[in-house]
C-alpha cells in the first residue's frame, strides 16, 4: 500500500528544496497548537488520554519526512527496466525459500481466503524484499508531520487518527516504525487498511505485520479477497498477437471474453491456441505494439487496487508465476532510453498544443496522457497502442 500512496501523492508533487518544504508548514498555527487539535479530535473518537500522552508528548515534526514527500524520481522506468529490477535473481531465490519455509501457514491461509501462496509471497517480495526494508521512521511522528503539513492534511490526519486508535486498542505498539508516508510492516499497510483488513491470525491481541507471518499473510490475503481476488483464477498470461492486429483493442477499458480474443488472432506466448473460455479479459501492451502482450483477468484488477500501477501489477503477477515454476517471458527485451519527468512533461505539452487533451502537464504518464497519445497516433496513422515512450517523444519533438 505504500506504493499505492506514492502513486496518489505523485499527482500533486512539485520540485522543492529545503526552504520550500519548510515554508509549506502552516504559518498561523504552531506544531504544539496543531497537536492540541489532534488531541481533541482523538478524544472525540474515544482514544484515551494515556495513549495521547504516550505518543504526542514532546513530539516534534520531522523535516526529513517533508523532504521525502517532495522528492520525486527524475526518470520513469520502462517495462523491461522495471520488471528486471523487481523480478530479480534475489527475489526469485529468497522467494522460493520463503515459500518452502512458510508452506504450512501459507496453505492454511489459502484454504481460508483463496489467495495462493505464491501470490502472497510475490507481494511480500515487492513491498519490502521479504521484510528486509519495512522502514525505520517512527510512524506517529511521520504521520503527525504530514498531517501538520498543508499539502494533504485531511488524508494524513485520517491516517494519524487511525494509527492512534490502533495503538490505543493495543493492536500496534506506540514505538512502531515504518515508511516516511506511514506505511507499516512486511506488506506496507497504511493505518486505515490495518484497521479495515488487518487480521490477528494467532489471536494474541496484536496485529503484528513486522514479526508475525501469520498476521502478515492473513492480512494481505484478507485485503486481496475483499478488493476482488477470485479463488481458482489466474491473474493473466503472456500472449502473442498477429501483425495485423488492431492495437486500439489493447486497453484496460476494453473487456472481451477469451474466446473473442482468440477469434481476433490472439494466441499464447508459445503460439498455441488460447483455451476455450468465456472469462472476461483485457489486452495490455506495456511497451507498445513492439513489446510484450498480456491478457489480464479480474484478479489483475485486484492487484491494481492494491497498487494502481500497471508495471507493479505485472511484476507481482510475473514474480508469482516464476515462484510457481513458470519460465521467463517469451518476448525479447527491448532496450529503450528511460523518460525523465521533463520528457513526459514535454510530451503532454505537445499533445495539448496539438489539440489532444493530456490534462495539466505534470510529468507523470497516466490514463489521460495515454488517451491523448492514442488520439495523436490515430490522427497520424501510427499504431494506436497508447504507449508513452521514447519513440513518441522523438515523434513529437
Amino acid at each position: 500500500m505504500f506504493r499505492l500512496i506514492i502513486c496518489l501523492l505523485l499527482s500533486g508533487w512539485a520540485h522543492a528544496n529545503d526552504t520550500l518544504a519548510h515554508n509549506n508548514m502552516p504559518e498561523t498555527q504552531s506544531f504544539e497548537e496543531f497537536l492540541l487539535d489532534i488531541r481533541h479530535q482523538a478524544l472525540n473518537e474515544g482514544i484515551s488520554n494515556t495513549t495521547l500522552d504516550q505518543t504526542l508528548s514532546a513530539l516534534t515534526p520531522n523535516e526529513k519526512v517533508i523532504k521525502f514527500d517532495r522528492t520525486q524520481a527524475e526518470f520513469s522506468q520502462n517495462f523491461w527496466r522495471y520488471l528486471g529490477s523487481r523480478v530479480s535473481a534475489y527475489r526469485l531465490k529468497y522467494g522460493a525459500q520463503k515459500l518452502k519455509l512458510h508452506q504450512q501457514t501459507l496453505q492454511k491461509n489459502y484454504q481460508r481466503y483463496g489467495v495462493p501462496p505464491h501470490i502472497i509471497v510475490a507481494f511480500w517480495g515487492l513491498e519490502t524484499n521479504y521484510g528486509n526494508n519495512t522502514g525505520s521512521l517512527n510512524l506517529v511522528r511521520s504521520l503527525a508531520t504530514l498531517s501538520y503539513d498543508q499539502r494533504r492534511r485531511a488524508f494524513f490526519t485520517k491516517q494519524l487518527l487511525a494509527l492512534l486508535k490502533l495503538i490505543d486498542e493495543g493492536k500496534i505498539p506506540p514505538e512502531a516504525n515504518g515508511s516516511w508516508a506511514g506505511a507499516m510492516g512486511n506488506v506496507q499497510f497504511m493505518p486505515t487498511n490495518v484497521a479495515a483488513y488487518g487480521v490477528d491470525a494467532n489471536q494474541d491481541g496484536e496485529i503484528d505485520l513486522w514479526n508475525n507471518t501469520q498476521d502478515t499473510f492473513a492480512s494481505a490475503a484478507n485485503f486481496l479477497q475483499k478488493i476482488g481476488w477470485h479463488r481458482g483464477e489466474r491473474w493473466g498470461r503472456e500472449v502473442s498477437i498477429p501483425q495485423n492486429f488492431k492495437y486500439q483493442h489493447a486497453n484496460l477499458q476494453i473487456k472481451k471474453t477469451v474466446n473473442e480474443w482468440r477469434s481476433l488472432g490472439v494466441r499464447t506466448a508459445q503460439d498455441s491456441n488460447l483455451p476455450v473460455s468465456d472469462l472476461k479479459a483485457s489486452l495490455i501492451l506495456p511497451m507498445g505494439y513492439q513489446g510484450p502482450a498480456f491478457l489480464v483477468y479480474r484478479n489483475f484488477r485486484a492487484i491494481l487496487r492494491w497498487n494502481q500501477s500497471i508495471l507493479y501489477a505485472l511484476s507481482v503477477g510475473h514474480l508469482s508465476d516464476r515462484l510457481a515454476g513458470a519460465d521467463q517471458l517469451y518476448a525479447t527485451p527491448i532496450k529503450e532510453p528511460s523518460l525523465s519527468r521533463d520528457d513526459v512533461h514535454l510530451i503532454q505539452t505537445q499533445l495539448n498544443n496539438l489539440g489532444h487533451d493530456a490534462g495539466e502537464p505534470d510529468g507523470i504518464s497516466g490514463p489521460k496522457t495515454r488517451k491523448a497519445t492514442r488520439q495523436y497516433q490515430q490522427d497520424n496513422h501510427l499504431p494506436i497502442d497508447g504507449y508513452v515512450g521514447y519513440q513518441l517523444l522523438q515523434q513529437l519533438q
